[in-house]
């Protein structure tokens, strides 16, 4: 299942998301006299997406093909961010060699070089990235997004899907001057307002065949600027949550970003974007404050 959170009458709502368009989680209650969460926290917080998740894939998928006047065209101008509140967005830095070549960095490898991010930082899909007025060089960085479906808490390797709700894609953004003045400054040089994008959509792990075979790409103005895939990261998907699951306890909504195949220098006007095979594109202009 594919879901998003689009604008619909000045309200961000919830809607499954079909090759033939959407169905919001509101007009689909109606119509088969439910009561799923009709925002995507709320979904997340009450740990109803698996229950959604197997009555759309048992029957639910062919009950909403037979009311074809539940759905509407999809538009990405529609779309907002997938929620605004996590609980906590770890990012992991330098998790690809090539990106650590960039910045002429050790790549980690005790460890995930592990960061955090408020979320006053999330925008959606097709909002601005605003370059900061105390920045001369930010960067975007594609990267997959891991969305915790449940609370947990020293999770084994082995069983790491057990608590993932589903991946996104992801833009994350650096103040890269900022940072190269001091690795100390790593928090402020992550936490500017618009840095980070994520969505459109939350696919769930059933929707993926194997996400160690998923390419990820940084793309700028429409060229891809760097491109790796998963299995090449140092730290995967498993050992990220495995390990940060021993630092802390998880929580439905919180986000794993899982590190960049490769950081680019974003100028105003711009379009940046992050692209994840199998998954719908995420899109982003660019606009800096000095220009403004």
């Amino acid at each position: 299942m594919r879901l998003s959170s689009i604008w619909v009458d000045e309200k961000e709502q919830l809607a499954i998301c079909r090759k033939n368009g959407w169905v919001r989680i509101a007009d689909l209650n109606q119509a088969f006299e439910s009561q799923w969460p009709e925002t995507m926290d709320q979904l997340l917080t009450t740990g109803r997406l698996t229950r959604l998740n197997a009555w759309y894939r048992d029957t639910g998928s062919d009950a909403l093909d037979e009311r074809g006047h539940l759905f509407f065209s999809a538009q990405p101008g529609l779309y907002a961010p997938l929620y605004r509140h996590p609980p906590k967005i770890w990012g992991i830095g330098l998790n690809y060699s090539e990106h650590a070549n960039d910045l002429s960095e050790s790549l980690p490898t005790s460890a995930p070089a592990s960061f955090m991010k408020p979320n006053t930082t999330i925008i959606g899909p097709g909002d601005d990235i605003q370059i900061p007025v105390l920045s001369d060089k930010t960067t975007a960085e594609a990267e997959l997004g891991i969305v915790i479906g449940r609370r947990c808490k020293d999770v084994p390797r082995e069983k790491w899907l057990d608590v993932v709700a589903g991946f996104t894609t992801i833009l994350d953004m650096t103040a890269e001057d900022i940072l190269r003045q001091n690795p100390r400054y790593l928090t402020m040089c992550k936490s500017f307002d618009t840095f980070f994008s994520f969505g459109p959509q939350l696919v769930t792990p059933d929707e993926v065949d194997d996400v160690l075979r998923l390419k990820v790409s940084t793309v700028i103005n429409g060229r891809v600027h760097a491109e790796n895939t998963v299995d090449h990261m140092t730290f995967t998907p498993d050992v990220l949550i495995a390990y940060h699951s021993k630092v802390m306890t998880l929580l439905p909504g919180d986000i794993i970003s899982t590190g960049t195949p490769g950081a680019v220098h974003i100028r105003h006007g711009d379009q940046v974007a992050c692209r994840i095979s199998g998954f719908e594109s995420l899109h982003n202009p660019v606009v800096d404050l000095k220009h403004a």
